[in-house]
């Protein structure tokens, strides 16, 4: 991810492994992540069973809240992918119980195809 995406709050992919690394201990046994994402020190994730939002908080961003989100849980998402002058794509995603949807901006070819199969195929 370069500076300016990271200033601008543009997530950028992560691989699974550092994916892995990142939240030992907060992925269950046997649960993989599909698809993640970094938006300067926040992460994320989805996996096979659930969406993982880690929020690093403060200076040093020692204290992290993860809010996990089951896919049952999620009512609708939209996705907004970049157009020829747009440098970013935009995710949505309508969670019941809450009345704003969750928004993240992604940078221009961030695995926009793989968050709406993460999501659409857990849906079920």
């Amino acid at each position: 991810m370069g500076f300016l995406d990271g200033l601008l709050g543009h997530g950028s992919d992560l691989s699974a492994d550092e994916v892995d690394r990142q939240l030992a201990g907060v992925l269950a046994p046997g649960e993989s992540v599909r698809v993640a994402f970094k938006v300067i020190r926040d992460l994320m994730v989805f996996t096979d069973r659930r969406l993982i939002l880690v929020d690093r908080q403060g200076m040093t961003g020692r204290k992290v809240e993860y809010l996990t989100v089951p896919y049952r849980a999620i009512t609708s998402f939209s996705v907004e992918t970049a157009g020829s002058f747009d440098m970013d794509s935009e995710l949505k995603i309508w969670i019941s119980g809450r009345p704003e949807p969750i928004q993240r901006t992604l940078k221009r070819g961030a695995d926009i195809l793989g968050i709406q199969q993460a999501i659409a195929g857990s849906l079920k």
